[in-house]
């Protein structure tokens, strides 16, 4: 920290978990944590928080459409379309209904080979 003048001030951080903290910072080149004046020894301490990323379960591609797709996650069945709409509102409802079919047919036989 510079200071008007010329001089230069130096501040000491005491570094909580110093070990795990280097470890973390080589990996991803920064630490998220709280800075604070400690109450009993009145240093400046760093301490990094223990988070934990999430684990999520990725959807599994039940079956591919035409303009979209059919997945399963840990509590839905999803499904997807898109389709253009210079095809006309007409032709766009057949499309529908024709995905939709296939969709359901999906889901049964997923069902049945399951049940196998």
């Amino acid at each position: 920290m510079f200071i008007k003048g010329g001089k230069t001030m130096k501040k000491y951080i005491f570094v909580l978990n110093g070990v795990e903290l280097l470890k973390k910072i080589a990996v991803d080149k920064r630490a998220e944590g709280v800075l604070f004046i400690d109450e009993n020894t009145g240093c400046l301490t760093f301490k990094a928080y223990n988070r934990k990323s999430k684990k999520r379960w990725r959807d599994k591609i039940i079956r591919y459409l035409e303009h979209g797709w059919v997945k399963e996650s840990a509590e839905r069945i999803k499904v997807y379309e898109s389709i253009p709409k210079v095809i006309g509102t007409a032709r766009m409802m057949g499309t529908l209904d024709r995905e939709m079919q296939s969709a359901k047919d999906a889901l049964i036989e997923r069902q049945i080979i399951d049940n196998v």
